[in-house]
């Protein structure tokens, strides 16, 4: 029996360290695994920044532009003063100013360039729209489309425009296409289709006239904003109605416009970057994205997506989660920098793009003393815990503790946080006497 045993516990414990040797093998393998992803997801960002910075076009690329002016310029400043003095330090400076200002040029024109692309992928996006089918989801989930009259006309209006805005075609395809376009707008008789014509048998008589193409570029760009406008007539195009920015009946503009006192324009609501703190409407997107162009040049990127990020996991909840709605950009870089001081509650993570903002304690909605700044990974396992109280120690539940005080102190102020702020109390009281 003795015998017995001892074979046995030789191969139990051989088991048992072969198989501790193969967890360990399968960890070190995952670990390995997780630090390459981790690298190549690192490098493919970097890789996303240097293109969006090589070839800027949208607004979130230029903020990345401007704010690498800034540190450049902030550290050839620091340099120029640290080595420099005199009249050294001042033609140092006066050059640095002299090539900032050409950078600044130079960005503007590739700004100018990508407005004009902008904007001719947003009119293709909204013909396109137009032109969309009726679309629903039968109970089998196949898809059933349906082409209307106004879909139809939609296609129709594409169809032209895509036409006449393409260059270097033959004169009788183009003619053919003034010929289409010249009997679509003799449907209905008024000033606007009327100019069109007229300038349409203006490009034909130019044509036949052997005109070189380079001399009726603006002749077709007038042509083309004139149709353009035709088509955003819900009179001639009934599926724009509900893709306006601004309706066509004046009484929808009532009571809902906001005047901008910088750039002094009426605009929607929409238009207006409010703080929840704030009491006025003041500035516009616009004119807040032109100021910090100028004078901070901030990058307002990282916080967006924080944010996006935030929004997408509490409408997943499905519980009316309606704080992380009010909460604005300048709101959320508030709580991170000064609350938060911009790092992971756990490992002190610096780095934004690699942090989010989940609740604190998932049973109830997210708001700005509900909340924990982590890293993905940290916020994935944060998520899966189910007491706080036993799975964090005391010292650090008390600090998260203190840094929602802060934050409680500070949007109570606000007036549309006053009623979350009174609710969020109620159910601590609540949960206290149970």
């Amino acid at each position: 029996v003795i015998v017995l045993q001892k074979y046995f516990r030789r191969w139990h414990a051989i088991n048992l360290v072969q198989n501790l040797k193969e967890q360990k093998r399968l960890r070190l393998e995952l670990e390995a695994q997780e630090e390459l992803r981790k690298k190549r997801e690192k490098e493919d960002k970097l890789r996303r920044e240097y293109e969006k910075k090589l070839n800027p076009k949208t607004k979130e690329d230029f903020e990345l532009l401007y704010h690498d002016l800034e540190l450049w310029m902030q550290e050839e400043t620091e340099r120029i003063k640290r080595t420099l003095t005199g009249a050294e330090r001042k033609a140092a400076l006066c050059a640095l100013l002299e090539e900032e200002t050409q950078l600044i040029a130079c960005i503007g024109m590739h700004k100018l360039h990508a407005n004009v692309e902008n904007q001719q992928k947003a009119i293709l996006h909204l013909l396109g729209k137009c032109a969309q089918p009726r679309r629903w989801k039968a109970y089998d989930g196949k898809i059933t489309e349906l082409d209307t009259l106004n879909s139809l006309r939609g296609k129709e209006l594409l169809e032209i425009y895509h036409s006449i805005s393409t260059k270097d075609i033959p004169k009788d395809e183009r003619t053919s296409v003034l010929l289409t376009l010249k009997c679509t707008m003799k449907e209905h008789e008024c000033k606007l289709t009327q100019e069109i014509v007229a300038l349409i048998d203006r490009e034909v008589d130019l044509m036949s006239r052997e005109v070189k193409e380079c001399n009726l570029e603006g002749l077709r760009k007038r042509i083309c904003t004139l149709f353009l406008q035709y088509i955003k007539i819900p009179e001639y195009n009934p599926g724009v109605a509900g893709l306006l920015k601004v309706p066509q009946d004046p009484l929808k503009l009532y009571k809902n416009v906001y005047f901008c006192h910088s750039c002094e324009k009426y605009l929607a609501p929409s238009e207006f970057l409010i703080p929840a703190n704030s009491r006025t409407i003041g500035r516009c997107r616009s004119c807040y994205q032109l100021d910090n162009e100028a004078r901070q040049r901030e990058a307002y990127l990282k916080y967006r997506l924080i944010l996006e990020y935030l929004r997408k996991s509490e409408v997943e909840y499905q519980d009316d989660s309606k704080i992380v709605f009010l909460v604005q950009l300048p709101d959320l870089q508030y709580l991170i920098e000064n609350i938060w001081n911009s790092q992971s509650a756990l490992s002190a993570c610096s780095d934004l793009y690699d942090l989010v903002m989940v609740r604190w304690d998932k049973q109830y909605e997210w708001s700005p003393w509900n909340t924990i700044l982590l890293t993905k990974e940290e916020a994935d396992a944060h998520l899966k815990v189910c007491n706080l109280q036993k799975t964090y120690e005391t010292p650090f539940i008390y600090r998260i503790e203190q840094r929602h005080i802060r934050a409680k102190n500070y949007f109570a102020q606000i007036p549309a946080m006053s009623s979350f702020l009174h609710r969020s109390n109620n159910q601590a009281n609540a949960n206290s006497y149970k």
